[in-house]
């Protein structure tokens, strides 16, 4: 619940020195789609206004088409613009009919006739074999003329030999982190690199002791807050899968988390046998945001939804506009097949196009501002909305005090650590729960026996009410695969009996208990789907994009009714049956679990 302008801001006014570098994904921008040019040129030119003095320019498919609007933006502010180019293989080394050492010199190249600042080599998945390194360095200082910066992630545990092969090679710039944020699917820790150097021609010049001192401050008042974003269902804090499947550290959380919300975890092994399938499919792409979102997304569709009779029976919008030519030309063509089947029907029309992607899309900028007149106060406002139209005016309403944001926006304080912390500790020794303050009094016989789970927890509980009518506040209906029973109602108990006690029996062996789906907004009931019509159910837990029908529309079978965002990619989920929209059940904004009924056909 920040604002991403604001951000920039504060941050520059505390970087006296240091120039400020942020990642611009060509026509994409920040986000998962080519953007029209308006919306490009104005977004450069706020980022640079705002403190931002190196521009990272990449483009998902080393399409460099991509890059002829924010470029000239970039040296017109005066900033620098640094010309990346998507690190990928076809093999398990550089090499092959694709990824091999001509292809990246030519690239770079091209870049450098652009008017590229520096030079980028973009190994996002941590693929980058420290021989292949030392090769591919060596060309391009003898191609080009500008700096040479190697950018590894640590996912395969390659990148810190690949660093040192890399200096060998002359490379100019190499991407380091502070090591409480290094290793796993991030990058090599810098404190190992300065000694490793240290009094040789390459002497990086940092004060270790400074560095320790910086990472005590990090690990004591700033990462407790992140704990618990950190991935480590794994031991390892590498993943020698990733010379196999090349998927990013960025694409692996996001595949982990999207399986965990669905309870869908067991077919990762799937995801990783089909994931490679998919990518040569899709024109054997680089696997680096937004493409990895792309591929990944429609990976799991493809382990999830398909069958043997069939494969993509649903295709995001994203791989849509993929084969239609929207994100640019893929390093191989698409499978015909695929495309054909992918472009049937599609809103831009079922030929492919050829030309630079956003030569086809119409201005945005003026639309977007007055979508949020009256909200937006300034250009930044609008672009926020521009970028991401759901989200992003949900922001601006928390903003300007329209709408209360929720709590799971709201920042983690170092007092909300310490609070779980201790609850942590008291679980552990076994002092969650309290003693009664007064002496319990016998059980009577209005005692009623209920099942009670607490997320994977079971109880068996018993129940005596101090008299009166029982009062049913709420009812949380429980998965159908676990078995309840509860004890026939038995006569009320005279007033003046004892007061409610809850007599916690010792547990029975548990029974398997189902994941409970992540927290929403609102719950459709299932019991809506029974008797009244058709459900359309939503297959994975995501957020409402659009209805593209309202209630009292008429709807054919297989017609998009629902724009499902689930892992930033867009699904549109078709009606199950022909008939009329009876009742819609979520707003657009809303998040929804998998299995929540989101409108009924009649």
């Amino acid at each position: 619940n920040e604002d991403p302008w604001e951000r920039i801001r504060t941050l520059k006014r505390y970087f006296k020195k240091t120039p400020m570098s942020m990642l611009l994904r060509g026509q994409n921008l920040v986000g998962y789609r080519n953007y029209a040019d308006d919306v490009a040129k104005a977004f450069v030119d706020r980022a640079a206004a705002n403190g931002i003095d190196i521009f990272r320019v990449f483009d998902a498919l080393n399409d460099f088409r991509n890059f002829e609007t924010v470029v000239p933006v970039i040296k017109k502010c005066g900033k620098h613009f640094q010309g990346s180019i998507c690190y990928s293989m076809t093999e398990q080394r550089m090499g092959g009919d694709v990824y091999n050492l001509e292809y990246y010199v030519s690239k770079a190249k091209e870049l450098e006739k652009m008017g590229a600042d520096s030079i980028c080599i973009k190994d996002m998945a941590g693929m980058h074999a420290p021989y292949d390194a030392y090769a591919l360095v060596k060309a391009l200082k003898e191609a080009v003329s500008v700096p040479v910066h190697l950018h590894s992630h640590f996912t395969s545990g390659m990148a810190s030999m690949t660093h040192l092969k890399a200096i060998e090679a002359g490379v100019d710039i190499v991407g380091t982190c502070m090591s409480p944020y290094a290793y796993r699917t991030s990058h090599p820790a810098i404190e190992p690199l300065v000694i490793t150097l240290l009094g040789t021609n390459r002497d990086t010049g940092f004060d270790i002791k400074l560095l320790a001192e910086i990472d005590e401050i990090l690990e004591k008042d700033i990462l407790p807050k992140y704990r618990h974003l950190l991935n480590d269902r794994r031991v390892s804090i590498i993943s020698a899968n990733v010379l196999l499947h090349q998927t990013p550290g960025g694409m692996i959380s996001n595949l982990v988390n999207q399986l965990r919300e669905m309870d869908a975890l067991d077919k990762i092994d799937q995801i990783y046998a089909e994931l490679p399938r998919v990518r040569k499919e899709l024109g054997q792409v680089p696997l680096v945001t937004p493409t990895s979102q792309i591929i990944g997304t429609q990976t799991v569709n493809n382990v999830l939804f398909d069958d043997e009779n069939e494969r993509y029976k649903m295709i995001t919008g994203q791989v849509k506009d993929l084969c239609y030519g929207l994100y640019g030309k893929t390093p191989v063509p698409i499978n015909p097949d695929l495309q054909k089947k992918a472009l049937k029907g599609y809103s831009r029309g079922e030929m492919p196009i050829t030309c630079r992607p956003a030569k086809v899309l119409e201005p945005e900028l003026e639309k977007a501002k007055e979508d949020v007149k009256g909200l937006a106060v300034d250009l930044e406002d609008v672009l926020i909305y521009a970028l991401y139209p759901v989200t992003g005016k949900r922001f601006l309403k928390w903003k300007y005090d329209k709408e209360e944001p929720p709590a799971e926006v709201k920042p983690r304080t170092m007092a909300d650590v310490k609070a779980e912390q201790d609850l942590i500790k008291k679980a552990i020794a076994g002092k969650l729960v309290e003693k009664p303050g007064k002496g319990v009094p016998s059980k009577g016989e209005g005692l009623r026996r209920f099942n009670v789970f607490v997320d994977d927890e079971y109880f068996e509980v018993e129940v005596e009410e101090e008299g009166g009518s029982s009062v049913v506040r709420h009812v949380q209906q429980m998965p159908v695969s676990v078995p309840i029973t509860v004890a026939q109602p038995l006569p009320a108990v005279p007033a003046g009996t004892s007061a409610p006690i809850a007599a916690v029996a010792p547990p029975p062996p548990k029974p398997p208990i189902p994941k409970a789906p992540a927290p929403v907004k609102k719950s459709a009931s299932a019991s809506m789907a029974q008797g009244d019509g058709t459900p359309l159910s939503a297959p994975m837990p995501g957020m409402i994009i659009s209805y593209k029908k309202g209630i009292g529309d008429a709807v054919k079978k297989g017609e998009t009714i629902v724009i499902l965002e689930a892992m930033k990619m867009e699904n549109a989920l078709p009606s199950p049956a022909g008939g009329i929209i009876k009742s819609i059940n979520f707003s657009t904004g809303d998040s929804v679990a998998k299995g929540d009924v989101l409108c009924i056909i009649e």
